[in-house]
């Protein structure tokens, strides 16, 4: 318990006082909307958070604390704050300070001016979004949730290019049936030419993002591999070679892979949320609790010194992310419960979740078994 509280302890903090915060400015609705984005940003980030473990455990105590100190107040008021408002201003054509105002003083107005940015908006997260999905299920994978569907998908995954093409599918399909009478303030219109550029744009968002990732990945193999040749070389020559974390080049390439990471994972649970509500600040505050779990949950592991054991966890929340994606694409023209679209990824994880408890105690058993 003194661990979990000495790493979760601002966490559980800020939770209070967010949550308390919106209560009593916005009352209970704004509570329960807040509640949700912070389940939902932690569900769809618990994969995020592993990832970083695995990362930053080889890293030095200084650039981990870069990372767990930098990092957090990019994740937080960059991604979570300042990337909504940016959003909202882009689509609805207006400048950021005049969003907020507009947010603030004329709520009217800017309902009506996020409404009819929202096909875009839409269009643009749930490519970004289905593309995370896709990559994912059509990855073979060691461990399978779903073995019946998940199998057959790896294997199509071979094809190059497939999840580009079903993607750019799924959005042709969108722009020519709910794009051609998208919801708007004044009723509806035809926004399909407006929902094919936004949908192109998210599509080349994730590219470049992944390119990126790609390209630090491979800076990080190859200073991994020279400081492996280096520690042989200071073996074989019979000096001592001391068991630290990784420091200069292969550190700094860690530290921007992660952050590219961070900012991805981040920008899903942006687009997400604008599927669950349009209030900005609402919005920020929910995902930026949340934010502050997947940093606690990261320097847990790392302090732990393992990775999760739930094996299954990573498969919810890509579940998570592939049904968010197809509600932002049918919001284009049909209304969906905000409560609903919270509760889906939560029960994807909390179904995960279960499975994997249940794989474990099904392993333990058939462990002892072997023993006896």
């Amino acid at each position: 318990m003194p661990v979990v509280l000495k790493t979760f302890g601002w966490s559980f903090a800020i939770t209070a006082l967010g949550l308390a915060f919106a209560a009593w400015q916005w009352g209970w609705e704004a509570f329960g909307i807040v509640l949700i984005l912070s389940i939902l940003e932690i569900s769809l980030s618990f994969d995020n958070a592993v990832v970083n473990a695995g990362v930053l455990k080889k890293m030095n105590a200084f650039w981990q604390k870069i990372f767990l100190t930098i990092g957090i107040l990019i994740a937080v008021f960059g991604m979570r704050l300042v990337f909504p408002v940016a959003i909202v201003a882009i689509s609805a054509k207006v400048g950021p300070i005049e969003a907020i105002e507009l947010a603030l003083e004329h709520p009217e107005r800017y309902e009506a001016l996020v409404t009819d940015a929202h096909p875009a908006i839409a269009a643009f997260g749930g490519m970004f979004l289905l593309m995370i999905f896709l990559d994912f299920v059509f990855e073979e994978r060691e461990h399978k949730w779903l073995a019946w569907l998940e199998r057959p998908l790896a294997k199509l995954g071979k094809v190059d290019m497939l999840s580009v093409c079903i993607a750019l599918i799924a959005l042709l399909v969108t722009a020519m049936t709910f794009a051609t009478n998208a919801h708007i303030s004044t009723g509806h219109a035809d926004k399909s030419a407006t929902v094919l550029l936004a949908g192109v744009a998210g599509l080349i968002t994730y590219l470049i993002v992944g390119g990126l990732s790609s390209y630090f990945e491979d800076k990080l193999e190859e200073e991994e591999e020279r400081e492996h040749e280096e520690e042989e070389k200071a073996k074989a020559e019979g000096k001592q070679v001391s068991a630290v974390g990784l420091a200069g080049k292969a550190a700094f390439f860690l530290f921007l892979y992660l952050e590219v990471l961070d900012a991805s994972f981040s920008f899903d649970g942006v687009i997400g949320a604008f599927a669950i509500t349009n209030h900005i600040f609402w919005m920020a505050l929910g995902l930026g609790i949340g934010a502050m779990y997947v940093r606690s949950l990261t320097v847990y592991l790392v302090r732990q010194g393992t990775l999760d054991d739930y094996v299954y966890l990573e498969h919810g929340a890509h579940y998570a992310i592939g049904a968010l994606a197809f509600i932002l694409l049918i919001t284009i023209q049909h209304e969906i419960s905000e409560i609903i679209t919270g509760l889906i990824g939560v029960v994807l994880i909390a179904a995960s979740f279960w499975s994997s408890v249940h794989r474990n105690k099904r392993l333990e058993l058939e462990g002892a078994s072997a023993e006896a």
